[in-house]
């Protein structure tokens, strides 16, 4: 595990498994908690930069998730959405003495983080390009309607395997365009983004656990275009709509503030993300698709919007901010930025401005 000066790394039993968390070294136990959850197939390792970047008087942590990192690689039971990457954040926390925290999440991490809120204290919330709250593909509209009853097209099997199998092999080359960096140049970042530290982010991609308790999962047949539905076990069944949904958020009775940052060129969230099998039905990529009545492209950006503007029209405190010519990790891409946003938000959450 590559960590950079001044980041510490141990592993904290808990009563659900042994969770690996990164620390800032020499962080007061009294500072202001701040914890980073990592999104899919990455690990605590690509928060470091951040970590070091934040405020002296802040308690920083990066955890990783079940079978990412260091983090004990238990099963992924995905009937329950991210019920059980929720569920072992709050063993740790339990552990880490923090009853309630400011949790940053990015990608899947986010739809962690709304997990954890929804079932939790938060001081306040900040997702980075998250997962929508209606789950990851298989859903139409602003108010995420279910487009099959087995969720066809979604899950493992949708994940290209060879890309699994580059991931299995530890592949650090690019050779192929599934391969693991190729897979950080095109879809993480930005086109442009360069950084001294991308064998890192690679060794980070390189930590997840493969199989179908793992990642992508297990995937079922289905009579419904393009013949897979998701399947019951794995982490990329667990964001499938009908097992993951935290729409609930906007009823929550006390609502922490919320800053929503996300890149204007998201490769992988966006209203035509490339990682939804209806947009690659709808390039051409996918053959047989059958068309946007039966299977459009799911709104990602605009469902996340329709949830936060019933969040704040619900009594809540929600922002919105776009970062030009940006990817799927602003944090990595503009991290300057990114670090004053994050602050401000928790500041104010904290009522220090």
């Amino acid at each position: 595990m590559t960590l950079l000066d001044g980041i510490a790394a141990r592993r904290l039993p808990t009563d659900r498994l042994t969770v690996n968390v990164l620390e800032r070294q020499g962080d007061s136990p009294e500072g202001i908690p701040v914890v980073l959850v990592h999104g899919n197939i990455s690990s605590a390792l690509f928060w470091q930069e951040l970590m070091l970047r934040l405020p002296e008087d802040y308690r920083v942590i990066a955890v990783d998730l079940r079978g990412f990192g260091a983090t004990d690689p238990a099963p992924v039971d995905a009937t329950r959405g991210l019920g059980d990457f929720s569920d072992d954040l709050a063993a740790t926390l339990d552990v880490l003495g923090l009853a309630a925290v400011h949790l940053v999440g990015w990608s899947m991490g986010g739809g962690v983080a709304m997990q954890y809120a929804l079932e939790h204290p938060v001081h306040s919330l900040t997702l980075q390009a998250p997962v929508p709250p209606y789950g990851f593909g298989g859903t139409a509209g602003p108010e995420g309607r279910r487009l099959t009853e087995d969720d066809a097209g979604c899950g493992g099997g949708g994940v290209n395997p060879d890309f699994v199998a580059r991931l299995r092999a530890g592949d650090r080359s690019a050779e192929a365009p599934t391969s693991p960096l190729s897979v950080f140049r095109s879809a993480y970042i930005h086109a442009g983004f360069s950084s001294p530290l991308e064998d890192v982010w690679v060794e980070s991609m390189l930590s997840t656990r493969t199989g179908d308790d793992h990642y992508p999962g297990d995937s079922l047949p289905s009579d419904n275009w393009p013949g897979f539905a998701a399947g019951k076990r794995g982490i990329a069944n667990a964001m499938a709509p009908g097992y993951f949904n935290v729409s609930a958020l906007a009823g929550l009775t006390v609502k922490p503030p919320i800053l929503w940052i996300r890149g204007d060129a998201d490769a992988i969230v966006s209203d035509a993300s490339f990682f939804d099998v209806n947009q690659l039905g709808k390039a051409g990529i996918i053959p047989g698709w059958p068309g946007e009545d039966v299977a459009p492209p799911q709104p990602m950006v605009a469902q996340t919007r329709a949830l936060l503007e019933e969040y704040a029209a619900r009594g809540g405190s929600s922002r919105e901010l776009v970062l030009p010519n940006c990817g799927h990790s602003p944090h990595l891409e503009y991290p300057a930025e990114f670090q004053a946003e994050l602050t401000a938000h928790i500041e104010s959450a904290a009522g220090l401005h």
